[in-house]
């Protein structure tokens, strides 16, 4: 099945190797700057900025993004940004090499990077549909997502064996490098887009257009509980797993920071594995399926809650890592599956502009709320909720079905 995607679709096998060799630089280069940031600051305050800088370009630029991605031919735009992006990492290395590098550097460089990636990353997912046909998009994104997912644990690896060889500098100029290379794989591509946008292309066009896009989505029996239960999700996900999970750890064992990476290496395994197999199981992917994936996904968030011994843990952390990939893919294909071809861009900008803004909520209402509760008991609260809400929609739609809702 992906070997007869990759063999007979051309297209998409020059994407796949441009997203994977981009990937892998993009995972470093977010961890060099982290390292960079606080090798000069020694400031867990200044390194936290970076982190700020990385998010809050997609909170201001997200949405504008994915309408400046519907108006121009989308493979033309991800081939621009790549090579801009290349000679951005190379000034980082060229100031570190003549001892002109500063704090303020990284940011404007980290914060010009994720600017750009807010009118890139639109595009990358959009252009799925012009290379591919229905019948191939489920096994093209559980292929794209397996491939990111193994780069995102494989990356970490790969960075300890170039912190002892090359440096952390040249950890940019290793991102160039993929960058350059995934321009000139994106050139191999053959197809003909047809930008059908007949709006006025000025400042108030796009605010026209995201209007343009919300009242749709809004209207659209399946795009809205879409959005609406991501944000829901996401916002119930994010702090229990990037920060709740390693407190958790710290707190029942004597070498947590061992156990979360071993963690989030059962995590990604189990992810990447069920990625796999999902276009074995489903050829389709309909809004019932994002909603049980999510409800598994929230399940395993709340067996760690109840049972919060390691072996119990990673019990949870495999049953949300089975549902968590389910979810995911059922996103982008219902995303790609209903949202018409002229409004893709804008469609995957409001996503991720949703996932980004219920990631900072989440981080600022848990992270002062472990000051006063338990992070057992935020576990239980977050992993019932992401069940909650599934079941309530799952039995509202049943009621619908057998005529109870008119």
């Amino acid at each position: 099945m992906y070997v007869h995607l990759v063999k007979n679709n051309r297209n998409a096998r020059y994407y796949l190797l441009a997203t994977s060799i981009s990937s892998l630089g993009n995972v470093m280069t977010g961890m060099a700057l982290l390292f960079m940031a606080y090798e000069l600051t020694g400031s867990n305050l200044y390194t936290t900025g970076v982190a700020i800088s990385q998010v809050l370009p997609y909170l201001l630029f997200g949405l504008v993004g994915g309408v400046i991605a519907d108006w121009i031919p989308k493979l033309r735009w991800m081939i621009i940004f790549d090579l801009l992006r290349f000679p951005l990492l190379l000034i980082l290395v060229c100031l570190y090499q003549f001892e002109l590098l500063v704090y303020s550097h990284l940011i404007i460089i980290s914060a010009c990077i994720q600017l750009i990636g807010c009118f890139y990353n639109p595009a990358h997912r959009a252009l799925i549909p012009f290379i591919t046909n229905e019948q191939e998009r489920v096994i093209m994104n559980s292929l794209l997502d397996t491939v990111t997912r193994g780069i995102t644990v494989l990356g970490p690896i790969f960075s300890v064996v170039f912190i002892q060889t090359i440096g952390v500098i040249h950890f940019f100029s290793m991102d160039a490098l993929t960058f350059l290379f995934s321009a000139l794989l994106l050139t191999r591509l053959s197809l003909k887009e047809e930008t059908k946008q007949k709006q006025k292309r000025s400042l108030k066009g796009i605010f026209i257009a995201i209007f343009e896009f919300l009242k749709w989505s809004y209207s659209h029996g399946v795009i809205r509980p879409l959005l609406c239960i991501t944000a829901i999700i996401v916002f119930f996900h994010t702090w229990v797993w990037q920060v709740g999970l390693l407190l958790l750890l710290n707190q029942n064992t004597s070498n947590g920071e061992e156990w979360y990476s071993f963690s989030l290496g059962v995590f990604g395994f189990v992810v990447i594995l069920v990625n796999i197999l999902i276009p074995f199981i489903a050829k389709q992917m309909t809004i019932r399926i994002y909603i049980i994936g999510s409800m598994i996904w929230g399940l395993g968030i709340l067996v760690i809650g109840v049972l919060p011994e390691v072996p119990f843990v990673l019990v949870g952390i495999v049953v949300a890592a089975m549902g968590l990939p389910v979810s995911g893919l059922a996103r982008i294909f219902l995303l790609q599956k209903y949202v018409p071809e002229a409004m893709l861009g804008r469609g995957f900008s409001v996503n991720a502009v949703i996932l980004y803004f219920s990631n900072i909520l989440s981080l600022a209402l848990f992270g002062f709320l472990s000051s006063y509760l338990t992070i057992e008991t935020l576990f239980v609260v977050c992993g019932s909720a992401m069940v909650i809400f599934c079941m309530l929609y799952l039995f509202n739609e049943f009621r619908k079905k057998v005529g109870v809702i008119p």
